[in-house]
């Protein structure tokens, strides 16, 4: 009878052993396979500024979305990217409901009182859409003409300092779709937005019959950041990855992917 519990006692200990031992071995694997989880980011955009970010049913798209997402993946986080009007993004960024913005906007001193930037990741100016027969050859050709823009843009403030604020022929819009639209039913002779939005437009609405006017000497150049909360910690996360882009070729392939032609790098590098 000892005898028989001596071994039964072994067979129990041996069973023991490999079920402890199978249990630890999934443990480990488990805790390799998911490795440590990325935090997620609440992005904040205005999608009707194609090519920039636009929507394609139901799905944000763009420059800006690529961009960003290339930059977050690169500062090791996950981002979700959502459609709230332009005027909302500076809302939810100040009340810090949103981590940080990309939507196409242009550093300046006034907002950098309210909010922090990014280093500067784009380069771009003002111009001028017309119809192919307009007369319109510089900024100061528009006095007299009607000229749409989008409210609350550098296009409205890059009018406004030719003609004063306010002036009875600048009509303002929520967007740039709805300025160009004003364009071609005849309500205004004129848009004035970001070069890149107006010069894809007539790219791809040849049919409109319309033309980009560039005039550097009323339109200078501006630059685009990443919009944060004031005091953000990500801030130096992001600056950090955006230059390792700027430097190793990554924003120079989603660019000519977008644009169909190289940045500039250079003059990019040196607001900084």
């Amino acid at each position: 009878m000892k005898r028989v519990s001596v071994y039964m006692l072994v067979v129990i200990s041996s069973l023991l052993l490999i079920m402890t031992g199978c249990g630890k071995e999934k443990e480990v694997s488990t805790t390799s396979d998911e490795g440590p989880k990325e935090k997620t980011l609440r992005v904040v955009t205005d999608a009707a500024y194609a090519p920039f970010e636009y929507l394609e049913g139901d799905k944000i798209v763009g420059f800006d979305v690529d961009f960003i997402n290339a930059v977050a993946k690169e500062a090791g986080y996950k981002v979700e990217i959502e459609h709230v009007g332009w005027d909302p993004i500076f809302v939810e960024i100040e009340s810090k409901r949103a981590d940080l913005a990309v939507s196409a906007i242009t550093v300046n001193d006034e907002r950098k009182q309210s909010y922090d930037f990014s280093v500067p990741y784009f380069l771009s100016t003002n111009k001028i859409l017309v119809p192919e027969k307009s007369d319109v050859e510089s900024g100061e050709d528009l006095k007299g003409k009607k000229i749409a823009v989008q409210t609350g843009t550098t296009g409205q403030e890059a009018v406004e300092a030719l003609f004063g604020k306010n002036h009875k022929d600048i009509k303002k819009f929520e967007n740039n779709n709805l300025a160009i639209q004003e364009l071609l039913k005849g309500g205004a002779e004129a848009v004035v937005a970001d070069n890149t939005v107006v010069e894809e437009y007539v790219k791809n609405n040849p049919d409109q019959k319309l033309k980009v006017v560039e005039d550097s000497s009323s339109f200078e150049e501006e630059f685009y950041g990443v919009l944060f909360p004031k005091g953000s910690e990500l801030k130096a996360d992001f600056d950090k990855a955006i230059n390792t882009m700027l430097d190793n070729g990554k924003y120079a392939e989603i660019y000519k992917k977008q644009f169909g032609t190289d940045p500039d790098i250079e003059t990019v590098k040196a607001q900084q």
